[in-house]
């Protein structure tokens, strides 16, 4: 079983929607996933997927009051997933050394959606996560920040697997996948295309991967998945585009 934790520097750059179609993109692949949210100030796991409120959360967990077990949950999609709480009062005596139970479950993968920024809680989840998947969008001030994230996990001797990034336009204003490597010094292993399709699957409480399977951006998070576990995608029914050209170059990098 491999620990993944998806952290950012700041907030909004599309970490909790890569972790959730990462995640489904895995299952695709047949690799059981269970996706987990430590971001215990904000979760919003469970928002993405139509379960606001569970009887049993990762903060009860991180309380002592129940077994990590006992709080993974099914969604309809298949997706297995634990939620954190929305509730004031459970952030009281939480001890993030309980995240050491997440190394009991009985899965392939489990995808980390840590919090944003640099605080306590999003260095628990770099701490307990075998490696790390940094996701940033292709603008000056996100690097900034995903460089500082970089920094210090590498401090805590934690292996970065790579650089995601997401909402990319591939406009003249992005910053080019090339100079991302230059300036973070981490191989850039998935760009997600802005794709307006992700509203939509948000309003269906779905990952993207299962609502329009055919949409660039679902597409590149099966390259995703794909290139993480070493295997091709077989999918010859969408045109070959530039997320294609990448993948491919970045195969051939990686052998």
């Amino acid at each position: 079983m491999k620990t993944i934790g998806l952290l950012s520097g700041k907030g909004g750059v599309g970490k909790t929607s890569t972790a959730v179609n990462l995640s489904a993109a895995l299952n695709t692949f047949g690799k059981q996933t269970i996706l987990v949210d430590a971001n215990i100030t904000t979760p919003n796991v469970g928002l993405h997927l139509g379960v606001p409120t569970s009887p049993i959360t990762l903060h009860h967990v991180l309380r002592g009051e129940n077994k990590i077990e006992e709080a993974v949950y099914r969604h309809a999609s298949g997706i297995s997933f634990i939620p954190g709480s929305l509730a004031l009062e459970d952030m009281n005596a939480l001890k993030f050394s309980h995240l050491k139970s997440l190394k009991t479950l009985n899965t392939d993968f489990v995808i980390l959606d840590g919090a944003a920024g640099l605080g306590r809680e999003a260095l628990a989840a770099m701490e307990h996560s075998d490696e790390l998947i940094i996701i940033t969008n292709p603008e000056l001030p996100a690097m900034a920040d995903a460089l500082k994230t970089i920094r210090i996990a590498e401090d805590l001797g934690k292996e970065v697997r790579g650089v995601v990034i997401t909402r990319a336009k591939q406009d003249k204003l992005d910053i080019s996948p090339r100079n991302i490597e230059a300036m973070l010094e981490k191989p850039v292993i998935g760009i997600i295309p802005e794709d307006s399709n992700m509203r939509l699957a948000l309003s269906m409480k779905n990952a993207l991967v299962h609502t329009h399977p055919q949409s660039n951006a679902a597409r590149a998070y099966r390259q995703l998945a794909a290139a993480l576990i070493g295997e091709a995608l077989a999918d010859d029914t969408v045109k070959l585009n530039w997320i294609d050209k990448f993948f491919k170059l970045f195969k051939r990098k990686a052998q």
